[in-house]
Parts: structure tokens; sequence; C-alpha cells
């Protein structure tokens, strides 16, 4: 960055000395406040006032839009100089190829460009050309992927690249000078002179080998396989051969590796082919055996089912018949309430209390049998009518009050407005089950919470409790009959109302999700679709 402002020495040697352009560029005009004599006659200006006046600002259409020119200045600005090669335009039109170079500087407080640019002649730019072009051809060859070697007219190697140089353990440059036929001794029969003499005579590009394996051969005298293709250029009138070399050592090993899989598949194949007949045999027999034990398993299967049938009959018959003696035995307690007199009257409450209980439970029992026996057995259907949603969650939570344990309470809230078509008592029967559990697996003094949402023709009952919780592993058989939970294997139940949950949910066309975590409680969310109530 240049640090004053331009003195008058360098105001003479600038703008009426120097032989290039040299323009002073203010970025906050967006055109040059000053241009010396040369940078006038370059871009063919009639004088300095016409090209500062061009109301264009432009260098005649450049190669820079706005934006991409004032990323050029900021670039000077952080960098303090910078330089670029482009093609620009005189005032008259005509195109020249130009170095420009941008430096920064300040005047005081204002920032300033000092812009010089030199017009490159056809031989500077054919040298810059040239010098790119042999870059790039350098990078090509040094860095390919494959080896490249160079020969000239008699087979003497002029250039190799650093793979080929490593493909053949020689140190940089070694090459240089050697013959092609130290790299491929056996190539070809060694009839090197006569192919080669051949080659020159109609040069063409091809590969090498005519489809056998050759073998190129290291400093060391250890040789490996190869790939190698041959072209061609000329310079200068003289031919000179490239050879490029690819090691295939890899892909030979892969190929007797292909070779020696090939017969040992074959030699499996027949080892197979003869376990197939001795099997074929043997399966044989066994499929007549297995036949046999088919019929055998299909009537122990109709045996098996018979017996399911009788333990369902019984089980619906036994659940019958205990009601009338438990029936008996309930009002036979009530009446010893009744007839309670004395001092003792306080402890035969209590024991007739017990039985009402122990009564209650097997009641529900019995119930939870009778129930899976009529889902089994088909004789259970979902009815849908007329049902007020908000009135049913008041009665059942009403219901369920005598089961709750000292402290306990129930939060209940619905937002169904108007009458959906449901089945009313087996909604209930679920609601119930699930309070039911609800409160028999929370501690006292615990808050179950149930809410009821009707939307988009969908209800959705969640019930939430604070009990013990259900670990993930018990959590998958849940819904399965019999089944209970390991942490509340002392609480008394039989494992059937998740179960029964379930079925009536099937029934009605609806699902259910479960979410817990032991010791901080379950959710318990079922959804079930619903009709909106015509007549309402």
């Amino acid at each position: 960055m240049l640090a004053s402002s331009s003195s008058s020495v360098l105001t003479e040697l600038l703008y009426r000395q120097s032989k290039e352009f040299f323009g002073i560029y203010d970025p906050a005009l967006g055109w040059f406040t000053q241009v010396n004599p040369a940078g006038v006659r370059l871009l063919d200006y009639p004088s300095e006032d016409v090209f500062l006046a061009d109301p264009d600002h432009s260098l005649r259409t450049p190669p820079w839009t706005g934006l991409q020119w004032q990323a050029l200045c900021d670039q000077a600005q952080r960098e303090g100089r910078h330089t670029v090669e482009a093609n620009l335009r005189r005032h008259t039109g005509d195109a020249f190829r130009a170095h420009l170079e941008l430096t920064y500087y300040l005047d005081g407080p204002k920032p300033y460009f000092l812009i010089h640019i030199t017009e490159l002649s056809r031989l500077q730019q054919a040298e810059r050309e040239l010098a790119h072009s042999v870059r790039r051809f350098e990078a090509v060859v040094t860095n390919a992927t494959i080896g490249i070697i160079v020969c000239d007219r008699a087979g003497d190697i002029v250039s190799a690249n650093q793979l080929a140089e490593r493909q053949f353990a020689y140190a940089p440059g070694q090459l240089l000078g050697q013959r092609i036929e130290v790299l491929v001794p056996n190539a070809a029969g060694r009839h090197h002179q006569q192919l080669r003499e051949s080659f020159n005579a109609h040069p063409q590009v091809r590969g090498m080998g005519h489809n056998r394996v050759l073998r190129g051969q290291r400093q060391d005298g250890t040789d490996f396989p190869v790939e190698v293709s041959l072209s061609y250029f000329h310079l200068d009138k003289e031919l000179y051969v490239v050879a490029y070399v690819l090691d295939v050592t890899a892909k030979h090993d892969a190929e007797l590796e292909l070779v020696a899989q090939q017969q040992r598949v074959a030699r499996l194949n027949t080892e197979l082919e003869q376990k197939v007949a001795d099997r074929t045999h043997a399966l044989m027999n066994t499929l007549e055996q297995l036949e046999q034990r088919g019929r055998e398993l299909t009537q122990a299967l109709a045996a098996e089912q018979e017996l399911g049938e009788m333990k369902s009959r019984f089980v619906s018959m036994a659940s019958h018949e205990f009601r009338t003696p438990l029936t008996g035995v309930l009002t036979s307690a009530e009446l010893i309430a009744d007839y309670a007199l004395g001092p003792q009257r306080d402890k035969q409450l209590k024991h007739v209390d017990r039985i009402r209980s122990s009564v209650k439970q097997l009641n529900d029992i019995l119930e939870e049998f009778l129930s899976v026996g009529r889902i089994e057995e088909g004789r259970v259907a979902a009815t849908p009518a007329p049902l007020d949603m908000a009135g049913l969650l008041v009665e059942t939570v009403a219901d369920v009050q005598a089961l709750l344990k000292k402290g306990q309470r129930i939060e209940h809230e619905a937002t169904c407005t108007g009458l959906i078509r449901l089945d009313a008592s087996l909604l209930r029967k679920i609601l119930v089950n699930l309070l039911s559990n609800a409160i028999k697996y929370s501690a006292e003094h615990t808050v179950v919470q149930v809410r009821a949402t009707c939307q988009a023709g969908q209800l959705t009952l969640t019930v939430q409790d604070q009990g013990v919780g259900i670990s993930p592993e018990d959590q998958e058989h849940l819904f399965e009959r019999f089944f209970r939970a390991r942490n509340v294997s002392t609480v008394p139940g039989t494992g059937l109302g998740l179960y029964i949950i379930a079925k009536y949910l099937e029934l009605m066309g609806g699902t259910v999700a479960l979410r817990s975590a032991l010791n901080v409680g379950t959710t318990v969310t079922i959804a079930i679709p619903y009709e909106n109530d015509s007549a309402n």
C-alpha cells in the first residue's frame, strides 16, 4: 500500500515519462481522476479530457461486471496490490491482451487505486501460453496413475514419469537413455528390433502382447505382469513412441484365484451331486415318516381343540354355577350385618366387610373369565348407539369411587359436545377396567387423571396414573392372556384386563397405546373412530 499522497516527482515519472498506462482510480467516483499521456495513447483516446469524461466509465467492454470489478478492487485493498491478465478494448474498438495491476493507497483519509496497464505482445502471450501448456503437461504426466514412458525412433527412453520409475524400481532420472527392451526383455519373443521397425514404418495406437501376459522386469531382476498400450506423436518431424504401462499384478492374481476357485467349484459340484443323490433317497424316507407324523398331529390337534372347547364350556359353566353360592354367601353376610348385636358388633361387621370384598373379587374374576369366553366364542359384538361421552365419563368415575384408597382422587375432563355413536356398554367396561388398574397399582394420596376428547370423528381417551409403572420388557406382553408384570405379582389379579380391553377395541375398530416408566406411572391412550349422531 502507498503510504502518502502523490508527490510532484511521482507525478512527473508516472504521467509524463512512462511509456505504459498509469492512472489514478477513485472508487467513490467509479472512474479515473488522472491518466498519463501514454495511457491516453494506449487506449486511443483523443485526449486525457475525453478519457476522463467518458460517459460509460468503462475500459471499453472489459471482461468484468460491476460486481466483479468491485471484487478486484476489494482484493487489491486487502493485499495492497493485485495483478490480473485480461482482454481490453481501445476507444476505437480494437481488442488487445493486457496485464493489469491495481495498487491501493490513501491520500489523507481518502482511498485511491494506482492502475498500471501493460500491453502484452504476441510473443509474450505465446511464451505465457507455452509455459502454461508445459506446466499442464508436466502436471498431467507427473500425477498420472499409470506409468508413462516416451522413446525415440531408436527405442531409447527420453522421458519417464515418477510412477513408471517406481514400477520398475529405478531412481529418478535413471531410466533416461536406457533401451526400452530392459523393461520388457521377453516381449514378443525378443524380436524387438523387427517390431520397432514395423511400428516406426506404420505407427498406430494399439496394445502390446496380443492376448498373452507381458512380464515387466524391475532393476533388481524381479518381474511382474503388465499391460502396455502404445501411442505416438511427431515433434520437429521426429517420431516418438509413448508407452502406457499398467501394473496388473492384482488383476493377474485375481484371475489365477478365479481359475482356482472355478476348479474348486467344479469339484464341489461333483461332490454335491453325489450328496444330493444320497440325500434325496434319505429325504424320501423322511417325507414318508413326516406324512405319517402329520396325520398323527392332525388327530392330536383335533383332540386338543376339542379339549379346549371343553375347558371353555367348563369355565363358563363353573362361572355361572359359582355365582349362585356366592350370592348366597353375600346374602348371608348381609343378614349377619343386620342382626349383629352386642359388644362384638364391630368385629362382626369388620368380618362381614371382608366377606363382601372377597365375594366382589370372586365375582370380578368370574366376570373376566366369562367375558373371555364370550369373546373367544364370538358372542360379543359392538352395537353403536347415541352416546353422551361427557355423561358416561361422569357416571363411570362415580361408579369406581368405592375403589379409591386413602387420599386418592380422580380428575376427569371431557371436551366432547353433542352425541356420538358408539357402544356404551363396551366403552364403559373399557373405562372401568382402566380406572380400576390405575387405582389398584397406585399408592395412597395419588391422582388419577382421565381425559376424553372428540375430534375429527375420533374419540381419544387417556388414563394417567402415578403408580408403580411397568418395565419395558413386560410392556411387550401386557395384552396377552393371563400375563402379569413381575413388579405386581403380589397384587391380586388375573392378567385378563388389558387382554379384554384389546379385544373390545378390536371389535370397535379402535387402538390402544401404552407409555410407562417404573416408579413414575403409566399412561394408557385409546383411540376409537365414531360417527356423529345424525338425529342430533
